[in-house]
């Protein structure tokens, strides 16, 4: 997986528990160019990889250097206690950017939202839009002040065309709905943060009527989830059957047992890992499927759904 050598030139302490990355290509070779809600997968010392954001700060642009953004999760499987733990000289490997959130292309506003660490993405997709002169709104949430990151950066990118929003102030809480119903008729909209928040985005569109398709959004948490119980999965095509113990993913049981398994977010929010079900009743805690599909329990997204049947028996 891992593509990209670098050194890292500094950490920032961007909020309580949110740190910036700053990382150098190892042999000052030019990196690849990247996207607007690109991300890029961090090597992980003890095994396996995360998703990082890229940020688009004004003050790392050079072409031998990306920045990303890490919140601590004290509860988390690892990743971003290591982000966390890395100083100055230390060495990273990541995937070439991947962009599975993109920015539309073309004069049409855009309506932007973040919610705490989700600021990431959004950050990147206001610096491409204000480079190009589009119009675009930034609504920018947190818990309350002194918990938002890169807060310095989205003012010097976004000027008027930014609104903070603080869950502990009655005054500034983010309206959903009134952010929207002063939207342009033809706007994009982007959400990335908490499953509360996207699905809170994606009810007031289509209140507002604004197609689905027009709501685009990453999950930066993992979504609601149910009790965990142990099960089994069998792989059709092979017949073999893989047990899935609780608190482990369907993703991580398969390659386990020596099934290659195509994923990329784990998180429930990309759709990649996506899979039919062929016999079995899914447990679906993801935020991609529509409620038709969540119905028929005929595909499910395995980086986080689990079942609701002893056994999924999955086309794969």
């Amino acid at each position: 997986m891992s593509e990209l050598q670098f050194v890292v030139r500094e950490t920032i302490d961007e909020a309580p528990f949110v740190k910036a990355i700053v990382l150098d290509s190892a042999d000052g070779a030019p990196l690849p160019a990247f996207a607007p809600g690109s991300h890029v997968r961090v090597t992980l010392p003890q095994g396996g990889d995360r998703p990082y954001s890229l940020v688009d700060l004004p003050a790392y642009r050079a072409p031998a250097t990306y920045v990303l953004g890490a919140r601590l999760e004290p509860d988390g499987s690892g990743g971003s206690r290591y982000m966390h733990s890395l100083k100055a000289g230390d060495r990273v490997a990541t995937s070439r950017p991947i962009d599975n959130f993109p920015l539309h292309e073309g004069a049409r506003p855009a309506l932007l939202f973040a919610g705490g660490i989700g600021i990431t993405p959004i950050l990147s997709m206001a610096s491409a839009l204000a480079a190009a002169s589009r119009p675009f709104r930034l609504h920018y949430a947190g818990r309350g002040r002194g918990h938002l990151a890169f807060t310095g950066p989205l003012s010097e990118i976004c000027g008027e065309a930014l609104s903070i929003h603080y869950d502990d102030e009655p005054a500034t809480r983010l309206d959903i709905g009134a952010a929207l119903s002063h939207a342009p008729a033809d706007a994009e909209i982007y959400v990335c943060g908490p499953a509360g928040m996207i699905d809170a985005v994606k009810a007031a569109a289509a209140a507002k009527g604004f197609a689905p398709e027009r709501v685009r959004f990453e999950l930066f948490t993992p979504a609601p989830t149910g009790a965990d119980t142990a099960f089994e999965v069998e792989v059709r095509s092979s017949g073999l059957v893989v047990a899935v113990a609780p608190g482990q993913s369907i993703i991580d049981a398969l390659e386990t047992a020596g099934v290659e398994v195509v994923y990329d977010c784990r998180r429930g929010d990309c759709g990649i890992c996506q899979c039919g079900v062929l016999e079995g009743i899914p447990d679906h805690r993801d935020v991609v499927l529509s409620d038709a599909e969540r119905a028929s329990n005929r595909v499910m997204q395995i980086c986080v759904s689990r079942a609701r049947s002893p056994r999924l028996v999955l086309d794969l």
